[in-house]
């Protein structure tokens, strides 16, 4: 419910559907719909593979989907998430899941950075999200999540452009992250079992 009330608010941003729909929500659709959520079991829907190389890819919306044509590239410092079936996703398959590429190395690097804090760099995440990354209390749990979606929303609260009522908490601890260490720590984070 504290979600939906930052995004009505303009307090989180995102996507522009989200930012409707909350805005239109009365607090007792609120409620319901997080109630329902809320119920719902957390299933693995990414599977991370650490690679030098990854398919070459376009976007279709905001969803990069593989090249018809084939081919590969190098990933350089990215991660590059897409589907296990493209055909299936575009059906709106809700038991089609995602492959998230990462660089080799990414995974111990994430675990070091998440269980340890880099020894110092940060503040482990551990603390705040539980051992396993599946939360406490009021806290979200991050295992399992989508990499770009992880990413996404370290940047915003590194750039102050994440607000609301936890993001004063995050901003120093993602602001010393390089770019590297974020895509290290959401492929890590990606790989865990929710």
């Amino acid at each position: 419910m504290r979600q939906l009330a930052e995004f009505a608010s303009g307090a989180r941003k995102g996507a522009a559907n989200m930012l409707a729909f909350s805005r239109a929500m009365t607090a007792d659709e609120m409620k319901t719909a997080a109630n329902y959520f809320a119920a719902l079991p957390v299933k693995r829907w990414t599977r991370v593979i650490e690679t030098d190389t990854v398919p070459k890819t376009y976007f279709l919306g905001t969803r990069r989907m593989p090249l018809p044509a084939g081919g590969t590239e190098l990933i350089g410092s990215r991660v590059i998430e897409i589907p296990e079936s493209p055909e299936r996703v575009e059906l709106r398959d809700p038991k089609s899941g995602f492959v998230a590429h990462a660089p080799p190395g990414s995974l111990a690097k994430g675990q070091f950075l998440v269980a340890r804090g880099g020894d110092g760099k940060t503040t482990p995440c551990t603390i705040c999200h539980g051992l396993a990354l599946n939360g406490l209390a009021e806290v979200p749990g991050l295992a399992g999540q989508s990499p770009m979606n992880v990413a996404r929303q370290l940047y915003l609260m590194a750039t102050g452009e994440r607000a609301g009522f936890w993001a004063p908490l995050m901003k120093g601890v993602v602001e010393k992250l390089t770019n590297d260490d974020i895509i290290a720590i959401s492929a890590y984070i990606a790989s865990l079992e929710p």
